[in-house]
C-alpha cells in the first residue's frame, strides 16, 4: 500500500480520519518560494466540512508546518505539514467492524488486512485524507500562478441539474474563481437555486446524490507530457482516481465524441498574429498525451455519498447472515461540493511535476 506519488515533486500523505493528525511530506518544491498563507487558508476552507450543504463535522483544517517552512518561506527540500483532527466521534463506527457499509471499503479492507486496519471514519480510505492533498496542491497552485498558469473549477452538474455551458477553448477563469465563493459553485443563478432545492430535499430524505466537476488549467506551455503511459491524461487520470468517490474522468468533449464525426470533433488549426492555436478545444488541450497550448479541460464524475441515513441491506461478517444497517453520523448530501479544491489540487500537483520535468 503506497501513499507516495510524483516524480520531481514527491508527496506522501499520512494519517487516518479519526487519528490525532493527518498531513503530508513533500520533496522538491522550490526553495525560497514565499507561500501566501492567507490564500492557502482560503483554499483549505473550500474543502473543509461544516458549511451549508456539507457534513456538520466541524474541522478548521488549520495547517501547521512542522518542518521545511519558516515565516511562510520554503527553506528545505523536504517540508512537512500537519492538520490536527478535532471533531470526530468514533462510536458510530463500531458496528461497521462486523456489518459493512454498502459501497464503502469496510468489507474488502477487512478481508485484505485481516481486520487490522483502523477503519474509524473510513480510516485511510476517507475523504478526510484529501485535506493534506489540498495543502500541497494549494502551494502548487500558487507556484504555477507565478508562472502564468491558472487552475479553476466549477460544479458542472448535480443530479439532472446542469449548469450553463462554458467555451472550453476560452474559459473565463475570473468567473470560475468568483463562483467558488458560493455554497453551490455554478455560474447560472437559476441552476444554483434549483440545486439548492434539490440538496435540501436529498438531505431531508437522508439520501445523497452524484455530480460532475469541470476543471480548467490555462497558460499551459506546449510540450508537457509524453506519449502513451506517461501522457498527461494517463498521469492525471491515475491521480484523480486516487480521490475517494471518483467514478469517471473525461477530457474535452469526452464521451460525446462517440456521437460525432471526425469532421466535427477534430480541432482545426488557426494562425493569429503568427501564433498557433486551434479553432475548438474538443481534445481538452492534450493530443497524443502532450499539451498543445490550449486550456487543459477535464470533467470528473463523483458518485453519491455512500454514507446515507436510509436503511440498507448488508450482512454480519462474523455470523454470515443478512442484516439491515442504518448509518448514523454526519455526512455530505453531495461530496462533489467539497471535492472541487481537491480536483484543482491534484491537477496543480501533476502539472507542476510535469513542468519541472520539461
Amino acid at each position: 500500500m503506497s501513499a507516495t506519488f510524483g516524480n520531481n515533486i514527491k508527496t506522501t500523505v499520512f494519517g487516518q480520519s479519526h487519528g490525532h493528525y493527518i498531513g503530508a511530506v513533500v520533496d522538491g518544491l522550490p526553495l525560497g518560494f514565499k507561500i501566501d498563507m492567507d490564500k492557502l487558508e482560503e483554499f483549505m476552507r473550500r474543502r473543509a466540512p461544516g458549511k451549508k450543504y456539507t457534513t456538520k463535522r466541524v474541522e478548521g483544517d488549520n495547517v501547521e508546518f512542522i518542518a521545511g517552512v519558516e515565516d511562510g518561506t520554503i527553506i528545505s527540500n523536504t517540508i512537512c505539514a500537519v492538520i490536527k483532527n478535532k471533531d470526530h466521534n468514533s462510536t458510530h463506527y463500531e458496528i461497521f467492524k462486523d456489518i459493512p457499509r454498502p459501497s464503502h471499503a469496510d468489507y474488502v479492507a477487512n478481508i485484505k488486512y485481516n481486520g487490522l486496519m483502523d477503519m474509524r471514519g473510513s480510516g485511510s480510505f476517507s475523504g478526510r485524507l484529501t485535506a493534506p492533498i489540498c495543502i500541497v496542491g494549494g502551494i502548487a497552485k500558487q507556484i504555477l500562478q507565478e508562472r502564468g498558469i491558472q487552475i479553476a473549477s466549477r460544479l458542472k452538474q448535480v443530479g439532472s441539474e446542469i449548469d450553463e455551458a462554458i467555451d472550453i477553448a476560452n474559459p473565463d477563469m475570473e468567473v470560475l474563481e468568483e463562483i467558488n465563493r458560493k455554497n453551490v459553485p455554478v455560474i447560472s443563478e437559476k441552476v444554483e437555486a434549483r440545486i439548492e432545492k434539490l440538496l435540501e430535499g436529498i438531505r431531508e430524505e437522508k439520501d445523497s446524490i452524484g455530480a460532475k466537476i469541470e476543471c480548467f488549467a490555462t497558460g499551459i506551455p506546449i510540450g508537457l507530457g509524453e506519449p502513451n503511459q506517461d501522457g498527461i491524461e494517463s498521469i492525471l487520470s491515475s491521480r484523480i482516481f486516487s480521490i475517494p468517490g471518483v467514478r469517471a474522468i473525461e477530457f474535452g468533449l469526452g464521451v460525446e465524441a462517440a456521437y460525432m464525426k471526425g469532421s466535427e470533433h477534430n480541432d482545426e488549426f488557426k494562425i493569429r498574429d503568427k501564433q498557433v492555436s486551434t479553432m475548438t478545444n474538443n481534445a481538452g488541450g492534450i493530443v497524443g498525451g502532450i499539451s498543445n497550448g490550449m486550456p487543459i479541460n477535464f470533467t470528473v464524475t463523483m458518485k453519491p455519498t455512500a454514507s446515507i441515513g436510509k436503511q440498507q441491506r448488508s450482512f454480519s461478517m462474523s455470523k454470515k447472515e443478512s442484516k439491515y444497517l442504518q448509518i448514523e453520523g454526519r455526512h455530505d448530501p453531495c461530496i462533489a461540493i467539497r471535492a472541487l479544491p481537491v480536483i484543482e489540487a491534484v491537477c496543480a500537483i501533476v502539472l507542476l511535476d510535469l513542468i519541472d520535468i520539461l
